[in-house]
Formats: structure tokens, C-alpha cells, sequence
């Protein structure tokens, strides 16, 4: 039997276009019949004879493109079959002006497609016969058994691609995605197709390049095919293309919509061919004998009948045609996913021909109702909040999101991590990633998925790092993350990760820097909220480990510090298992990270002890001298907290109860009033875990810190991401809410300086000609924030100075300096005050900002801490905190170090441990220095210098509504967030300005190889810098005086090219070097073998039949200890046991004239001995063999026996040599091998 798949010879034709002929000479076009792929259709007739035919005229083009060049030489190669289209040829029409237009002339299906047929029908309220969907598909099957007979398939088989004539009959059409197969590669694994028809297994090579499909693929579209003459339309039709690719591999194959409806037949022959495993599904041969189709054998004329009559009854109700004889086709090429006609998406927003907020909000809710939830707006991301899990972050769509056009795929975060990707690794510059967008628009979940894609891309040999950096944000996120009124998981700290990677691109460390901590949410929350994530998780985790009472928290009662209004809180750590679950999840990350047990241990100790501290109550003690006295009226709480966190219990009471103040060298004791001893206890409360939360974070970038073996010259750039706390506008608003919203004025400051202020700036000073772009400039607010002595925060400092002020001269201080709209104080409100964001107004609480700003803790409570047993507690008050409140880097202490030292410098060690210790408590604790507000401006000027260093990337997360609804568009919702963020400002100055501007050197410096030699120095000059653009086919750019200026897209054309160049010249060193590298070892391996002959014949020819005695005794006892060593060690199992034999009596002596001419007859040859390892048994072989011979034959240079390579009796060139008995020699004459005797140590022995 003839296989389905013989070997098939077909290469591509390079095809000029000019040697097809002008189709002027032979046809004219009558009218508009459809559209086709690529291009439309026209119905012709041939000038000659007057026969009609159908003309599908593509693409103005310059050159044959590949998918057409494909099907025309699958039309032109393919054997005549009635269900298959007929081929007339291929012809080119040149044209100056508009370009040349290629015509492919096929043979005339007048009767339109079976999908017209099928919504005619529909729309008169009918359907399609059983029977004649039977005669349909099964000419449809017949046309695909022609195509996979012929090593063809066709993988776009649906409704409009099956054809019908006037006549009846059935012809399939449009090979242009057509793909041919041989015997040696009979599957195929690229992905196209029209989506909605797709296979699963064509779906699959899109995002697993390993995997492959066969002609079966066609057999899937065909079922497909079938629903759709069924239903009209087929299956999940209403969703988006894109979508529907994510569906097809996950839903269960599709049905009728109404399957009993339908005969049993046709449903059983939709289930065989959508089996979604394709090497179950049947073939096309298999599918001809299925039941519902053998119903057309017999009937076939009579069913054609029907059909021709069918489409003659409909084609009153079809649309008159248009007459097109003289216009010009003017097409473009679509991309290949059809989308549904009712509405125009674009990726982009900047290629929207109008650009007003109408057209924006209408464009980004239409992709979000089709789950299209990014969308561009040039080189800036824009992601809308989905509130739900998307299944498009899987390993899958990393791989399809590596290195590739912008274009190619929809917008997707993993996009804009691949663009700083690749210009770290192309540039070799520091990249910066700024996340920004309001409470609950989905920030921290963003900044997830790009340190994915970042440890994807950045694959190092270190799996274990890989890992570990994934563990970093879950962990970070449990003790930095809460609930509050408006997000489930919102950010309560400011988060920058750098990810460090070598040159060529492989992720070797990072590091995080975190900022300004919400510590006051450790001892207070507001209604509705809740404190930290770790507590609820650690109190779960330890109930259902049975261990709670093991850090001695309550079973029923909750700690004052987690309890909340509804009193239902112990329930739902109870309850819920998801509490639970994240336990173990931050015990995994944890041990993946490289936390010890006993850290991990520690820290759930402090945890405790801060749930245990809150529970500490105070009463007050009335005496005859005084009445503000507190004491602690029930020291179970207070004992638990003391013996968890390793310190004294009494010493701790003191420290709450009381304080000591140093006057004129006296030391006096005051008792705490039953406040202040509260405001103590909360004070330590929040000290001790914004401690722990920086101990964490510097252990962290401890395990996660690069190896210090690696030189400066192998580190390469950073990656770093910013995820920092959203604005925030609540109903009451305190200091936190302030500080937070200051930072994200700055962090739109330096949007608004990058994409507006700079760039404009550089065209006036390099005189290009540009439209100025209006914007909001923010500047004057930040200034009114952070400037001195007169900002905002200078005044807060000022005043929390001032033991007397209070919250109410605080607020009369602002009124009476900041004199300016963006301040304003309401009426009949003393304590409040407003202030104009970038974001929209924004109402204050004073009240507790004098307090919250000074966060004072006592230097009592420090001290006592010092004392503790715990050696983490003691480190977190002996360490001294940075300008940005944060603890500093401990050093590494290493207790098994310091007890093997000497004893003198032991001593010394214990010294400076106790230096440390005894440090005074207002060096770690900056008391009278510093404030929550000098930390919180230290903070950005922090932040700040990391993110000017690298070249920045935004993505502008929105949030849809603020229900936290799935798939719901408030429109007036997104619109109040795209004007404060400026996105139409933002596409104005991206669809008409320059964001890339290059000095003229550093340009040519880059992208010289795209249009000059290597060996060639091009100057930094205008000319050299257009030979470049124009060797890049780039338009719309501009030259400054000095400086390149580049559209938003420009960039990324050229480093796809440059990246193209530098991968040939890659390929091309390689294969030099490999074949440098061949023909050295082939040199360097035959010389070695010379000189291994010359020296063994030189020995063997000088050596005395005495001197050979000594030699053989010597050589036989070590190739036995030698053999037993190796055969002991199996290195060299199975080896030959390897001796030499004496020579015999009767041997010519030296000097003799026999013996000269032996020696001057004996060819010179390889010996049989033991193949050299290396090792010091070969050495020591090697040595005695030159001591004892007299070896004064050569005044060559002395070599390194260990060096030379001996063959040994299994090498085939020395059997070859063995197995010849008689030798020619150079004078002709022939001489008997001495070494003809299997035995080697007899050949030696006879010569």
C-alpha cells in the first residue's frame, strides 16, 4: 500500500515578480465578489474565450511573500481534483504609483460559501438539510483526502473556505496557511489557523515549542466546520480571538447547541472528529466510512440537485454585488486572528486616528469586556484590575513573550518585563520598572508577575536562586501587606526590588529596599480593617498545629492587637483555611529562602510577644504623695510577653510603669500615668516589629546577595521594580494616608519630568520643530510638600519640637505658611485640613499627627530589650537605624568563629560585642534626630537616586470600579483616573513626539553594524547616523544638532535587527572556532603520536639484552600492580594484562654487525603497552623506563613522558598494522614485521 506521506521534493521557488506575466492581456474584471485573506475577489472573464473565473488580487508588495508564494505553489504542483478549486495561474500588474498588485486566477465558485448558504437559511427562519450537510462534508472530506494524499494540509478549513458552484458541487479554497509535509517531517509545530476552528494541538505549538500535529488538524476544523452548518456559527463565536485560544485546550470538545435536534449520526461524526487527543481522532479515510456520510452514496446527483436549487431558491435575498471595473484596490493584511466585524480594537492606543477621552474610555472597555485587560499607549502599559485569576501567565506565555516584537503578540505585562530585559542585556544599562496607580488597581499582583518573567528570562545555572527570588515577595507581602476598606491585599510599605543579572543575562542575586513601614497599624486599625497579614497567619497555622499554646497566645479570646468590632475574629482564623494555608506557604518560603529553624523560630516568638504585649492593661495606684502612678493589675500577659521575648518580667514592668530621667548627674525615677505607661507599651509594640521587619528584609538580601567570588568585570546590570503604596482617599485620612500620598506625587513628578518636561525640553534645545503637549505640572505641590524651612513636613517637624504644641496648633501653623491653592482648611472642622493631589481633593484628620510623627520610644524600654536571652531581640536594639528608619545591615557573627580563636583575641571579640550592646539607646533609636517625617523625606530621596540610574518602563494600573466586581466598567470611574494620570496627554506625546533621543556618537556606537563592516570606524556625525536609519528602512525620525530622535517604536525595530546581525555573527565565530579548534586537535593528536613512535623505537633499537632483562623484570611486576590498581578501581575492567617477555638467549649482542643491521632493517612501530592515564603510576612507569636506559641517540628536547599518548593492543590503527605480516620498505624491498605475533610481549622480546 502507497504511504499517506512519501517523501515529497519541494523547496521554495525564489519567484521574481517580474517573470509572472501581466494579466491585462487576458482578463477583466467585472465585479466585486467577496474578500479573502489577504485581498479581495473579483469575478473575471477571460478576453480570448470569454470564460469566467475569480481573481484574487493581493497586497501592493515589492516581494513574493512567503504565505503566497506557499499557495501558489501548492495550486501550481497540486493535481486537478473536483473537490479542489482549479488553478489558472499567477500574474503581476505593476504599478508606479500604488504599487504592484499580484492576481491568483482560480476557477469561479458563484454559489458563494456554505456559510453564506448556512445565514441565508437562518435568517428565513430554516436550516440546512441533513442530508445535504452530508453531501457537503462529505465533498469537503474527499477535497482534504486529495490535499493529505499529496502530503498537504490545509489548517484553515472552515465555512467560507468550502466553496459551492451554481451546479452543486463543492470545492475547497484559500491554501495560503497551507503546510506541506515530508518523510522526515511528518508533523508540523507551527501555530496558524483562523482561532475558532483551531485544533488543540495547533493551539499547543504556540505555547510548547516541542510539541507537533499531523494532518488530523484538518479533521478537528472539519467538525468545527460541521457545528458551524448546524448552528450558523461555530462554537464560542461571541468571545474574543484571543480568548478563545486560551478556551479551546481547557473547555471539553463543543456540541450542538441543540443536539437533540439532530440525527444520531451527525452528532456521533462531530464527537469522532472533535476528540481532543489527536492521535485518537480518525483521518480523513476513516471519517468517508462513517455512517452519516455513507448516506450520500447512491444519492450524490440527486443531493447536488438539491443543493444547486437551494442556492438558486436564496439568491434573491443575497445583497446585489458591487461594479468595481475601473477602481483601485488599496488592501492590507490583516492580522491573522478574525475578529468579529461589529467592533475595531486596537492594541495601541496612539494609532487611534482620534484621540479624545470618548474614544479612549470607549476603546479600554471594550477590551476589558472581552477580558482584554492591557492595552499600550506607546512604549506605556496600561492595566485595568480583571478582580479575578486570568490563565494567561503560565510558563506558556512566558516563552511566548522572549524576545519578540512588541507587535507580535497582544499587550501583556510580560511585554513590558521582556522590554527591560532585553535593553538591560542589549545595553548593558540599569532598567527600572514603576508600577503606579490607586489602592486596589492590582500593583502588587503586576509586580508578581514581572519578577516571574524576569526569573524566567533571566534562567541561571542556580535553580535554588531562581526559586528563592520567587519566595521573596510572598514573604515580604505577609508581614508588609493588609486588608483595608478598599483592597484585601494593600501594599503598607514601600517595596523596590532590584534583580541583579550577569552580562549575558542569567539573574545572579537581588535585593530589596523597603520604606516607611505603616507601624501603627500594629497597634490600631480603622473601622473595617485589618492589622497585618502574619498575625492572622501565624495564629492559624499555630491553633491547627496544635502549638499555640506553646507561644502562649489565647485559645478563645483574641488579642486586642487582631480583634476588631464584629468579635467574630477567632472564628474566622478558625474557620478559614486559607489562613492556614498561607502559614505553610510562609514557612515554605522561609526554608527555600535560607532561614534557619531557629530564626524562624525567633521570629514567631516576637510575633507572639507583640500579641501578648497588647494585651498588657494598666491600672492606676493612688497614694497620699501622688495619683499618677500605673501598675499592672494581672501579670499573665506581661509574663508571657517577657518570657517569649527572653527578658526579664519584672525588669519589663518597670520599664511601662516607669521611666528615668538624668538631671545635673542624678538619676530620677517618674512613674508613668496609666496613658503614657500605654503609650509605652505600644510604642515597643511597633518598635519591635518595624525591627523584625527590616531584620527580615536585610536577612533576605543577606541569602539573596550575589557570590562574592564573582569579579566586578562579570556583574552586569539591575532590573529594578517599584511597588509602592497606592493613592489613598478614605473617609477619615491621617498621617499615614498622608505620607503615602505624597510619595505618589512624587512618583508622578518623575512621570511627568520623563514623558513631558525632558523631552520637550531637548526640542527646544536641539531645535526640533514638535507640538507642545500641555500638562499638569505638579511640581508647585511637591514643593509646598517638602521644601524648607516653609513645607509641610518642615513645619510638622518644627512643631513636634515643641513639647506644648498640640494637633490644633499644628493645623494653625499650616493655615497661617501655606498660603496657596493647593490648601485649604474647612469651616467648623478645627483639627482638619485639605489639600489638592494630582489625584483629586483630599480631606486630613490631625489628629495623632504630632504623636505619630514624633515616635518616641523610650530609651527604658531599650535597654531592658538589650538584656534579652533572644539573640534576634538583642541584635534589633543593638543595631543602629539608617536616615531612613530603617535597621541597619548587622554584622555577620559567627559564634563557632569566635570560639576557636585564641583566647586573647576572644577576649577582644567579647568587647566589642559589649561596646555594641551597651551602644547608647539614642543611637539606635535617633530619638532627639530624627522623625517619622525626616525618615519619609530621607526615604525618597532614596528611592529616587535608584530610579534615575536605570532607564524607566511604566505601567499605569487602573482600578475598574470600586466594588471589586469581576468584568465591571465604571466608566466615570476610569475616567477620573486617566486625566490625573494624563493618558491622553501621554498618547498625544507619543503619537507626535520623539521618546528616544540618542547622541550622535553613542547612536553609531550602538546600531554601526546595521549598515557598516566591522573592521570599519564610521564617525559620530549626521551622515553616518542616516546611513544607519536608512539602512533600517525607518521613517519619521528626526536629527537634532546633536542627538537622534526616535519614535516610541523605533527603538525596538532596531534592536530587533541588531539582535538579527550579532546572532549571524555569533553563528558564524562559532563555527571558526570549532573548526580552528578540530584542525588544532587533529595537529597536536598526530604529533603526539609521532613523537610517541620515535622515542619507543630509539629506546627499544639501543637497548643491551641485559639492560632489556632488567627492563622486562621492571616493566612485568608494574603492569601487574598496575593492572590489579585498575582492574581494583573498574576504570579499566576487561583489559588486557599487559607483559613483556625477556629477550631469549642467543640474541645479537650490541655493536655486532647482525645487530646494526636489525636495527637499521626494524621499522619503526607502536608498541603494545598500557594506554598512559595520566596518573603516578604512569609517571613512576615512565621514570624507571628513563633511568634505566641509556638513551644518548637524540639531542632532541627533553619531554614530559606523562604527556605522550601510547596506544594500546585495542587501538584499531595498531590491529591494522599487527595483521600484516610483511612490510614494504623504502627501497622496495619487503621485510617481515617482527610484531606479527598476537603476542606484543613476544614481538618485543624477538626484536
Amino acid at each position: 500500500m502507497k504511504p499517506l506521506y512519501g517523501l515529497f521534493q519541494y523547496s521554495p521557488s525564489m519567484l521574481g515578480l517580474e517573470s509572472l506575466p501581466d494579466p491585462s492581456d487576458t482578463w477583466e474584471i467585472i465585479e466585486t465578489i467577496g474578500k479573502g485573506t489577504y485581498g479581495k475577489v473579483y469575478k473575471v472573464t477571460n478576453k480570448k474565450d470569454g470564460s469566467p473565473a475569480a481573481v484574487k488580487i493581493l497586497d501592493p508588495i515589492s516581494d513574493m511573500d512567503e504565505e503566497i508564494e506557499a499557495e501558489y505553489n501548492i495550486l501550481q504542483f497540486l493535481p486537478n481534483h473536483p473537490n479542489v478549486v482549479k488553478f489558472y495561474g499567477m500574474f503581476y500588474k505593476a504599478d508606479q504609483h500604488v504599487g504592484g498588485q499580484l492576481w491568483l486566477v482560480l476557477e469561479l465558485c458563484n454559489g458563494g460559501s456554505v456559510t453564506d448558504l448556512v445565514k441565508g437559511l437562518l435568517k428565513c427562519g430554516q436550516r440546512l438539510d441533513e442530508a445535504i450537510i452530508s453531501y457537503i462534508l462529505y465533498g469537503a472530506l474527499l477535497g482534504l483526502q486529495h490535499l493529505h494524499n499529496n502530503r498537504i494540509i490545509h489548517r484553515d478549513v472552515k465555512g467560507n473556505n468550502i466553496l459551492l458552484t451554481t451546479e452543486g458541487g463543492v470545492k475547497l479554497v484559500d491554501f495560503g496557511v497551507s503546510a506541506q509535509l515530508t518523510s522526515t517531517r511528518l508533523r508540523r509545530n507551527t501555530s496558524v489557523g483562523t482561532p475558532f476552528w483551531m485544533a488543540p494541538e495547533v493551539i499547543a505549538c504556540e505555547q510548547q515549542y516541542d510539541y507537533s500535529y499531523d494532518a488530523r488538524c484538518d479533521v478537528w476544523s472539519l467538525g468545527i466546520t460541521a457545528i458551524e452548518l448546524g448552528d450558523g456559527d461555530p462554537p464560542l463565536f461571541d468571545m474574543h480571538p484571543v480568548k478563545t485560544l486560551f478556551k479551546i485546550p481547557r473547555n471539553p470538545p463543543p456540541t450542538l447547541l441543540h443536539p437533540e435536534k439532530w440525527c444520531w449520526s451527525f452528532n456521533h461524526f462531530i464527537s469522532q472528529c472533535l476528540i481532543k487527543d489527536f492521535e485518537k481522532r480518525p483521518s480523513v479515510t476513516h471519517l468517508l466510512e462513517h455512517p452519516f456520510i455513507k448516506e450520500t452514496h447512491g444519492k450524490d446527483l440527486t443531493l447536488q440537485k438539491q443543493l444547486a436549487k437551494l442556492l438558486q431558491d436564496q439568491k434573491p435575498h443575497q445583497g446585489s454585488v458591487v461594479k468595481s471595473r475601473n477602481e483601485t484596490m488599496y488592501t492590507r493584511r490583516p492580522y491573522h486572528v478574525e475578529a468579529p466585524e461589529k467592533c475595531s480594537l486596537d492594541d495601541d492606543l496612539v494609532n487611534l486616528e482620534v484621540l479624545d477621552e470618548d474614544t479612549i474610555i470607549h476603546q479600554l472597555q471594550k477590551r476589558y469586556a472581552d477580558l482584554q485587560i492591557y492595552t499600550y499607549v506607546g512604549d506605556i502599559l496600561i492595566a485595568l484590575n480583571p478582580f479575578q485569576n486570568l490563565s494567561i501567565y503560565s510558563p506558556q506565555f512566558s516563552k511566548l513573550y522572549h524576545g519578540v516584537k512588541r507587535s507580535s503578540n497582544p499587550p501583556h505585562i510580560f511585554a513590558s518585563a521582556d522590554a527591560a530585559y532585553q535593553g538591560m542585556v542589549t545595553f548593558s544599562k540599569d532598567q527600572c520598572i514603576i508600577i503606579s496607580g490607586e489602592s486596589g488597581s492590582g500593583k502588587t499582583e503586576s509586580a508578581h508577575l514581572i519578577v516571574q518573567h524576569l526569573t524566567f528570562l533571566g534562567k541561571a545555572n542556580n535553580r535554588a536562586l531562581r526559586e528563592k527570588i520567587l519566595q521573596v515577595n510572598p514573604l515580604v507581602e505577609a508581614f508588609g501587606n493588609a486588608c483595608t476598606a478598599i483592597n484585601d491585599n494593600s501594599s503598607r510599605f514601600g517595596k523596590y526590588l532590584e534583580m541583579m543579572f550577569t552580562p549575558t543575562g542569567a539573574v545572579m542575586g537581588a535585593k530589596i529596599s523597603e520604606y516607611l513601614l505603616e507601624k501603627s497599624r500594629v497597634i490600631k486599625q480603622a473601622v473595617g480593617e485589618k492589622n497585618f497579614h502574619v498575625f492572622y497567619y501565624i495564629y492559624a497555622g499555630l491553633y491547627h498545629q496544635k502549638k499555640i499554646s506553646e507561644y502562649s497566645l489565647p485559645e478563645k479570646k483574641p488579642p486586642r492587637y487582631i480583634d476588631n468590632e464584629t468579635g467574630r475574629v477567632m472564628e474566622d482564623i478558625i474557620a478559614k483555611e486559607s489562613y492556614g494555608k498561607q502559614f505553610e506557604e510562609i514557612q515554605h518560603c522561609f526554608k527555600i529562602i535560607g532561614f534557619t529553624d531557629e530564626e524562624v523560630h525567633s521570629v514567631y516568638r516576637i510575633l507572639a510577644a507583640i500579641l501578648n504585649t497588647g494585651n498588657i492593661e494598666f491600672a492606676s495606684i493612688s497614694s497620699e504623695h501622688q495619683t499618677d502612678k500605673s501598675e499592672v493589675p494581672n501579670s499573665v500577659a506581661l509574663e508571657n510577653a517577657a518570657t517569649l521575648l527572653g527578658i526579664s518580667s519584672e525588669e519589663f514592668q518597670e520599664a511601662l510603669t516607669s521611666h528615668c530621667v538624668v538631671t545635673r548627674g542624678e538619676t530620677i525615677i517618674r512613674t508613668n500615668t496609666v496613658d503614657k505607661a500605654a503609650d509605652v507599651r505600644d510604642a515597643m509594640s511597633k518598635a519591635l516589629y518595624g525591627r523584625l521587619f527590616s531584620w527580615i528584609v536585610n536577612r533576605i538580601n543577606t541569602l539573596l546577595q550575589p557570590d562574592k567570588n564573582i569579579c566586578r568585570a562579570e556583574r552586569g546590570m539591575n532590573v529594578g521594580i517599584l511597588d509602592i503604596f497606592g493613592f489613598e482617599n478614605f473617609q477619615r485620612n491621617s498621617f499615614e494616608q498622608l505620607c503615602i500620598n505624597i510619595a505618589n506625587e512624587q512618583i508622578q513628578y518623575y512621570f511627568n519630568q520623563h514623558i513631558f518636561a525632558l523631552e520637550q525640553m531637548e526640542y527646544q534645545n536641539e531645535g526640533i520643530d514638535a507640538t507642545v503637549v500641555e500638562y499638569e505640572d505638579n511640581r508647585p505641590l511637591l514643593d509646598m510638600f517638602l521644601q524648607k524651612p516653609m513645607g509641610l513636613l518642615s513645619l510638622l517637624d518644627e512643631e513636634s519640637r515643641f513639647p506644648q504644641a498640640t494637633d490644633l496648633t499644628l493645623v494653625d501653623k499650616f493655615e497661617d505658611n501655606l498660603r496657596c491653592k493647593y490648601f485649604w482648611r474647612p469651616k467648623r472642622v478645627e483639627l482638619c485640613f485639605g489639600i489638592q493631589h494630582y489625584a483629586g481633593k483630599v480631606l486630613y484628620d490631625a489628629f495623632g499627627f504630632l504623636e505619630k510623627n514624633r515616635d518616641t520610644l523610650p530609651a527604658d524600654i531599650v535597654m531592658v530589650l538589650r538584656t534579652s536571652e533572644n539573640k534576634l531581640v538583642q541584635q534589633l536594639f543593638s543595631v543602629p537605624l539608617t536616615k531612613t528608619g530603617n535597621l541597619a545591615q548587622a554584622r555577620a557573627r559567627v559564634a563557632a568563629a569566635s570560639r576557636s580563636l585564641p583566647p586573647q583575641l576572644s577576649a577582644g571579640r567579647v568587647k566589642v560585642d559589649t561596646l555594641e550592646v551597651m551602644r547608647h539607646p539614642e543611637e539606635t533609636t535617633n530619638m532627639k534626630r530624627q522623625t517619622v517625617a525626616s525618615y519619609f523625606r530621607y526615604s525618597l530621596m532614596d528611592l529616587l537616586s535608584k530610579m534615575v540610574v536605570g532607564q524607566p518602563h511604566f505601567v499605569r494600573c487602573i482600578k475598574p470600579n470600586d466594588d471589586r466586581e469581576a468584568l465591571r466598567f465604571s466608566r466615570e470611574r476610569v475616567l477620573v483616573q486617566l486625566r490625573y494620570t494624563g493618558i491622553l496627554e501621554t498618547a498625544s506625546i507619543r503619537q507626535q513626539g520623539y521618546s528616544h533621543r540618542i547622541l550622535f556618537e553613542e547612536f553609531v556606537k550602538r546600531y554601526y553594524y546595521l549598515a557598516f563592516r566591522a573592521h570599519q570606524s564610521p564617525l559620530a556625525n549626521k551622515e553616518s547616523c542616516i546611513a544607519i536609519l536608512e539602512k533600517s528602512k525607518l521613517d519619521h525620525w528626526v536629527l537634532g544638532k546633536t542627538k537622534v530622535f526616535l519614535k516610541y517604536y523605533h527603538i525596538e525595530q532596531l534592536n530587533l535587527l541588531l539582535r538579527e546581525v550579532i546572532g549571524r555573527v555569533v553563528i558564524i565565530q562559532a563555527y571558526a572556532k570549532g573548526w580552528l579548534g578540530a584542525r588544532r586537535y587533529k595537529r597536536v593528536k598526530e604529533n603526539r603520536e609521532k613523537c610517541a613512535l620515535t622515542i619507543q623505537s630509539q629506546q627499544l633499537a639501543q637497548s643491551s639484552p641485559k639492560e632489556c632483562d632488567v627492563l622486562h623484570q621492571q616493566i612485568n611486576k608494574l603492569a601487574v600492580s598496575r593492572s590489579d590498581s585498575l582492574r581494583s578501581t573498574r576504570v579499566s575492567a576487561g583489559s588486557p594484562d599487559l607483559r613483556f617477555s625477556s629477550p631469549k638467549e642467543g640474541s645479537q649482542k650490541p655493536g655486532s654487525e647482525n645487530c646494526v643491521e636489525q636495527k637499521l632493517r626494524t621499522p619503526r612501530r607502536r608498541c603494545q603497552q598500557p594506554k598512559m592515564l595520566n596518573s603516578p603510576e604512569d609517571n613512576m612507569y615512565y621514570n624507571q623506563l628513563n633511568g634505566t636506559l641509556e638513551y644518548q641517540g637524540s639531542k632532541r628536547k627533553p619531554r614530559k613522558f606523562g604527556q605522550i599518548k601510547v596506544l594500546d593492543g585495542e587501538d584499531e590503527y595498531y590491529k591494522s598494522l599487527s595483521a600484516v605480516d610483511c612490510i614494504p620498505e623504502e627501497d622496495g624491498s619487503v621485510h617481515c614485521s617482527p610484531f606479527s605475533s598476537s603476542s606484543g610481549g613476544e614481538s618485543l622480546a624477538k626484536s
